[in-house]
C-alpha cells in the first residue's frame, strides 16, 4: 500500500472525501440498524402481533435478500451506478419505515414491511460493493471505514434504550423512521467513484462467479455464520425483557457486544492471518457464544459473552470482506456482494422461521441449533483451505 506522502494531493483529497462520506454513511445505514435490530419486534409485539406473525415479518428481509435484492444490485452495477443505487434506496427505505408506522394489523405490516424491505436490504451490499472499489481505488481499509457503522448502531441503540422506559413502545417506530431518513441525507454526501474510462464488461464475469468453488464456499461459510446470528437478533431483547431487565440494560448488553466489534474493526488492519483462518476462528467463537447463551445466564455472565460479539460477527466480517477483495474482480464486485447477501438471506429466513417455532416450544434452547449452524460455517471454509490459502493481499486492505 503506498504511504500518503506518495500519493498525490489531489488524489488524498479525494480519498479523504470518499472516506468521510462512505464513513458518514455507514453511521446512518447502521445507526439505523441500532434502532432497529433490538427494538423493532418489541414494537411489533406492543402493537399486539403475535410470536408467529413476527417471526414471519421478521423473515421478511431475510428472503427479499435472495429475490430481490440480486436484481436491484445487477441492475446498479449495469449501470454503473453504485452510488444512485444507493440513494435512491436510502430515501425509498425512509418512506416506507415512516408508511408502516401508521398501521398495527399483521398482514399490512407485514405487506408495506415487505415492499420497505425490498430497497432497504440491498443497501448493505450495494454500500459495501461501493466501499471496496474505493479500498482498492485508494488503498485504504475496509475495518476503520466499517466501524463508524458500528460506533453509530451502539448510539443507536443507547437512545432507543434510554426512550424505551421514557416513550410508550407503539412509537419506537418513529425512532427506526427518523434513523432512516437520517441515512437518506446522508447518501447525498457520497461522491462519485464509478470510472468510465476502467469500467469493464459485465457479462460472463458475474456467472464465472458461480461457479468457482471458492467463491462458493465464501458465501456458504458467511451464510452460516452470520445467520447463525437470527434466534438472536429476534428474541434476544424480548426473552431479557421477559427476564426483568429494563430498557437501558438491554441497550447496554447490545451495545457491549458492538463496541467490542468496534475494536476489533480498528484493530484490523494489524491482522495477518490469512482471511480464511480468520473465519474459521470466528465459527468456533460463534458457537461458543450460543452454547453458553443456551444456558440462560445471569447478567454478569452474559455480558461477557456479549463481548464475543466481535468475533461472532466482526472478525467474520473481516474475513469475508478479504476473501471478497482477493477473489472478486472489482468490475463484478457489486454482484458478487448481491450472491454473498442472497445466499445469507436464505439461510437467516430459514433460520428466522424455524426461530418463530422452535423458540415458542424450546426457548433458550434455538441457540443449540445456531451453535450447530456457526460450527458448519467453519466447517465448510476449513474444507476449502486449500483452494482459499492463495491469499495474494492482507486480509480487508486495499492490497
Amino acid at each position: 500500500m503506498q504511504s500518503e506522502s506518495q500519493i498525490p494531493t489531489a488524489s488524498q483529497d479525494a480519498s479523504r472525501r470518499f472516506a468521510t462520506g462512505v464513513a458518514l454513511f455507514y453511521a446512518t445505514l447502521f445507526g439505523m440498524t441500532g434502532t432497529h435490530l433490538p427494538f423493532f419486534t418489541v414494537w411489533l409485539k406492543s402493537v399486539g402481533i403475535d410470536a408467529f406473525w413476527i417471526g414471519l415479518i421478521t423473515a421478511v428481509p431475510p428472503v427479499t435478500r435472495f429475490t430481490v435484492l440480486p436484481l436491484v444490485t445487477g441492475l446498479a452495477e449495469r449501470r454503473q451506478a453504485l452510488r444512485g443505487g444507493i440513494m435512491v434506496t436510502a430515501f425509498a427505505t425512509a418512506l416506507g419505515f415512516f408508511v408502516l408506522g401508521t398501521q398495527h394489523l399483521p398482514v399490512l405490516v407485514f405487506l408495506i414491511y415487505a415492499a420497505t424491505c425490498c430497497l432497504w436490504t440491498p443497501m448493505v451490499p450495494l454500500t459495501d460493493a461501493y466501499a471496496l472499489r474505493g479500498v482498492k481505488r485508494y488503498g485504504l481499509n475496509y475495518g476503520p471505514l466499517r466501524l463508524w457503522g458500528s460506533a453509530a448502531f451502539v448510539l443507536g441503540a443507547l437512545v432507543c434504550g434510554v426512550l424505551f422506559d421514557r416513550i410508550a413502545a407503539q412509537n419506537l417506530i418513529w425512532i427506526i423512521a427518523g434513523s432512516a431518513a437520517l441515512g437518506a441525507v446522508a447518501s447525498l454526501a457520497l461522491q462519485p467513484l464509478d470510472d468510465t474510462r476502467t469500467a469493464r464488461p459485465v457479462t460472463g464475469g458475474a456467472g464465472a462467479l458461480l461457479r468457482d468453488r471458492g467463491f462458493i464456499a465464501v458465501i456458504v461459510a458467511s451464510a452460516l455464520i452470520q445467520g447463525s446470528h437470527a434466534a438472536y437478533y429476534i428474541f434476544a431483547s424480548i426473552a431479557w425483557q421477559q427476564a426483568g431487565f429494563d430498557g437501558l440494560t438491554i441497550a447496554i448488553l447490545w451495545v457491549l457486544g458492538v463496541i467490542a466489534e468496534i475494536v476489533l474493526f480498528a484493530l484490523s488492519p494489524r491482522f495477518t492471518l490469512q482471511p480464511s483462518m480468520l473465519v474459521i476462528i470466528a465459527a468456533l467463537s460463534a458457537a461458543a457464544r450460543w452454547v453458553i447463551t443456551a444456558q440462560d445466564p445471569p447478567l454478569a455472565i452474559l455480558a461477557v459473552v456479549q463481548l464475543a460479539h466481535a468475533l461472532s460477527f466482526g472478525l467474520t466480517q473481516v474475513g469475508i470482506m478479504g476473501l471478497m477483495l482477493n477473489h472478486v474482480p472489482g468490475h463484478v464486485m457489486a454482484r458478487a456482494q448481491g450472491y454473498l447477501t442472497a445466499c445469507g438471506g436464505i439461510v437467516a429466513g430459514l433460520a428466522s422461521i424455524a426461530s418463530g417455532t422452535i423458540y415458542g416450544t424450546w426457548g433458550q434452547g434455538i441457540y443449540y441449533v445456531m451453535a450447530v449452524m456457526a460450527a458448519l460455517g467453519g466447517l465448510v471454509v476449513w474444507l476449502a483451505r486449500d483452494r482459499l490459502s492463495h491469499q495474494p493481499h492482507k486480509a480487508a486492505s486495499g492490497g
